[in-house]
């Protein structure tokens, strides 16, 4: 057991290694961030206007809130972001390993294939909070000026994580398949808009499809935690999301060693 978390957290250092060793990590960071701020500054700025113009009218004003008018957008609009900065993140994860042909060292080496699955997954996982926790700045900025609801805040990001998490647990499954980055993250892109959007078509198909296609909807099960709610439904899907990626990423690794 010791040996195989040892395996493990070789190849997560490594991993984590290439990351901040190159310019991809900051480069994703700093995006993600700017992009972010963007939101939170729009936001608020409309949130500001909004209170100036309802100062006279005391019973419109009770109906303007923080949490609805800035942070619950504002986790919408980062569940978004997400789609477009994590494929960045993971396109290469596997598939610069076959590129540079290092892959046949990594898999002659005496690790298993979800010690090189995890290992890579958690690093890239472990980049992704990092660049998370960096947006706790916009938070601390509300708790300073104003009083907002720390109960949707911390749901918030725990959701941001959980969906994370399945996005990249998804884009590491789409860079074990070849070896070319771009097809990789445009996969990873399409697989996880598609996700996110089929939810929407609920209104023009029966209500059985409807549900269905409502449970399999990343963001329809994001959106109890934007709001606050811990569901463990939700949280199981995204555990199961990210468990079923992986398992496949773990085949297709297994499949190569059979054909290599």
């Amino acid at each position: 057991m010791r040996v195989t978390a040892r395996k493990r957290f070789a190849i997560y250092r490594r991993e984590l290694g290439y990351f901040f060793n190159s310019p991809v990590a900051y480069v994703v960071i700093t995006v993600f961030l700017v992009l972010a701020g963007y939101f939170f500054y729009n936001l608020l700025g409309y949130f500001n206007l909004a209170s100036m113009q309802v100062m006279q009218s005391p019973f419109q004003a009770r109906s303007l809130r923080l949490t609805e008018s800035v942070v619950q957008p504002l986790f919408g609009n980062l569940a978004v972001l997400l789609l477009l900065i994590l494929p960045l993140l993971t396109m290469r994860l596997l598939a610069e390993e076959r590129r540079a042909g290092t892959a046949e060292i990594l898999f002659t080496c005496p690790v298993s294939d979800w010690d090189v699955i995890l290992g890579k997954y958690f690093a890239a996982l472990t980049v992704y909070a990092t660049m998370l926790a960096m947006t706790a700045v916009f938070p601390a900025l509300l708790a300073r000026y104003a009083q907002p609801e720390p109960g949707p805040i911390v749901t918030g990001y725990l959701g941001l994580f959980l969906l994370g998490a399945a996005f990249i647990a998804m884009g590491l499954f789409f860079s074990s398949i070849g070896d070319n980055q771009v097809v990789a993250g445009v996969a990873t892109f399409g697989c996880g808009l598609l996700f996110l959007l089929v939810g929407w078509v609920g209104p023009l198909v029966s209500p059985a499809l409807a549900g269905v296609l409502s449970e399999i909807s990343v963001l329809e099960h994001f959106a109890s935690f934007a709001e606050g709610v811990v569901d463990t439904h939700d949280a199981i899907f995204y555990a199961g999301f990210v468990v079923c990626f992986l398992f496949l990423a773990a085949r297709v690794l297994e499949s190569n060693r059979w054909r290599g």
